[in-house]
């Protein structure tokens, strides 16, 4: 009796899997059949004039960006290079006012006495203090 059983319940899963066999297979038929539909309507000719067309928009989009950063009225008539080269004799004349000026001394000074006033505490026996008191508040 149990040998009954045993097959009629392989008998059930293998209903089951040709079942599943028959829905997958009539799922990739549609499928393939959609696909033909879409296809027919779109041709690899038509995507390649669309393509075409996407790109003399942008390149038209890209003359228009140009056309519309040049510069007009008085703006076009100067010379970048003459305007670089007065920039650097501007830069070079202020450099050479600054070097001339006599040094100040009271600024000298107040740099020595703020480097006086430093803590005489290094910096790491407060960073390993300040370590020290968060590992002991951690062990609690």
């Amino acid at each position: 009796m149990g040998g009954f059983q045993l097959r009629i319940h392989d008998q059930m899963i293998t209903l089951e899997g040709a079942k599943a066999t028959t829905e997958t297979i009539a799922a990739l038929k549609t499928t393939a059949a959609a696909m033909k539909r879409m296809h027919k309507a779109m041709k690899i000719d038509d995507v390649d004039k669309m393509m075409d067309e996407i790109n003399e928009q942008n390149e038209i989009i890209m003359q228009i960006q140009d056309a519309l950063a040049t510069p007009i009225g008085s703006a076009a008539n100067f010379d970048e290079d003459e305007l670089e080269a007065e920039l650097e004799e501007l830069e070079s004349a202020e450099l050479e006012e600054e070097l001339l000026q006599p040094a100040n001394t009271a600024s000298a000074a107040a740099i020595h006495a703020a480097a006086e006033k430093q803590p005489t505490r290094p910096i790491r026996a407060a960073e390993e203090d300040e370590l020290a008191a968060l590992q002991a508040e951690m062990a609690l």
